[in-house]
């Protein structure tokens, strides 16, 4: 008999443990198998939850860019000026929660895998054109016309400290990272 309740605990549990494997490992060269052990339940319980390993790793980036997302709209909304915006938008990107090993490692597999994956290059499309439309809303007061090809070198940036860092044999530091984007958002202003 099924136990009431307990599908969304190991939803979420199967979710915790694909970015834990993948930020143990570095790839999606996991399986099935590790990452339900990992969950500490049966491959067939995962395979019953999800499908297969790239439906696991679908809903896991899915997690990952629903938690992102969370962190963006509460910092938005303790901003009131455009400058405040960016910095909220920034500093969510590079919070303690979303700039760690297991999830930074998570979404460089994430744009391996939009290559090659329907399901991956829209949820990608999705995530990339949220940022672009936010970063574009905060920058159009301050640089005009020019928001858009600013936001898209800002967006570039944010992505391009991600890839470095999961190259990096160094811990992540949200707050360089931070510091770098917003460096070049105040070059980018003219302010410094």
């Amino acid at each position: 008999m099924p136990k009431v309740g307990m599908e969304p605990i190991r939803r979420d549990a199967l979710l915790k443990a694909t970015i834990a494997e993948i930020g143990r490992t570095g790839t999606m060269d996991v399986t099935v198998s590790q990452i339900a052990k990992k969950a500490g339940m049966s491959s067939a319980l995962a395979h019953h939850y999800f499908g297969g390993k790239e439906q696991i790793f679908l809903a896991a980036m899915r997690h990952v860019l629903t938690v992102y997302g969370a962190e963006v709209r509460g910092a938005l909304a303790m901003a009131d000026t455009p400058k405040e915006r960016l910095k909220a938008i920034v500093c969510a990107g590079f919070s303690s929660t979303n700039f760690r090993k297991d999830v930074i490692a998570t979404w460089l597999n994430f744009y391996v895998l939009a290559q090659r994956s329907h399901d991956a290059n829209r949820l990608l499309l999705v995530y990339k054109g949220r940022l672009h439309s936010n970063l574009v809303h905060a920058l159009r007061p301050l640089v005009g016309q020019r928001a858009p090809e600013v936001a898209d070198r800002i967006g570039g940036l944010i992505d391009g400290i991600y890839i470095r860092q999961v190259l990096g044999a160094t811990p992540p530091s949200g707050k360089d990272a931070v510091r770098q984007v917003l460096t070049a958002i105040e070059l980018e202003l003219g302010t410094r």
